[in-house]
């Protein structure tokens, strides 16, 4: 089952003296985390309002409605933001990370089971995708020549290895 609110960033400390926080995010980079109204904070359970919000270099300046000066930022240190799915429409074919770990990587042509993916590292050029294995850790480039369904509802993503990948009979 999809969770409906999604980790997005953390809070690692704040900036100037009134209120804003710098944020790591935790999505495609800053820009995405900065398209919101409103966040979250324990896991959904407490909405806060985003006055303002704002990339720079790889972390967000965030300005919460009712921090307004640096004591009360403070206490948000090392706090977890969460987003709303239904906040978010993403394009064919992209998929939030959190939905793809734990699918379970088959053959798209024979059916075997390669095992779980694990893992999404962002390499600039394609994502990789981390799956475990019992023979270990097995690295997939995410391009369509390799991957060629995803059905996050049925936990299953289908692939078609290439040469050498899991072994040399591919």
């Amino acid at each position: 089952m999809k969770k409906r609110y999604l980790e997005v960033g953390k809070v690692t400390g704040t900036h100037g003296i009134r209120g804003e926080l710098r944020v790591q995010p935790w999505a495609n980079g800053p820009d995405f985390l900065c398209g919101f109204d409103t966040l979250y904070f324990k896991k959904g359970e407490e909405p806060v309002t985003v006055e303002s919000a704002r990339p720079h270099k790889t972390m967000v300046l965030l300005k919460l409605k009712g921090i307004d000066g640096i004591e009360a930022a403070q206490t948000l240190r090392d706090r977890v933001l969460y987003i709303d799915r239904a906040d978010v429409t993403l394009a064919p074919g992209e998929y939030f990370i959190q939905d793809l770990q734990g699918l379970q990587v088959q053959d798209a042509d024979t059916g075997e089971t390669y095992g779980e993916l694990s893992d999404v590292s962002r390499t600039g050029a394609n994502d990789v995708y981390h799956v475990k294995t019992t023979q270990g850790e097995v690295l997939i480039p995410a391009i369509p020549d390799v991957i060629v369904e995803t059905d996050i509802e049925g936990g299953i993503m289908k692939i078609r290895p290439i040469k050498g990948l899991f072994d040399d009979a591919h």
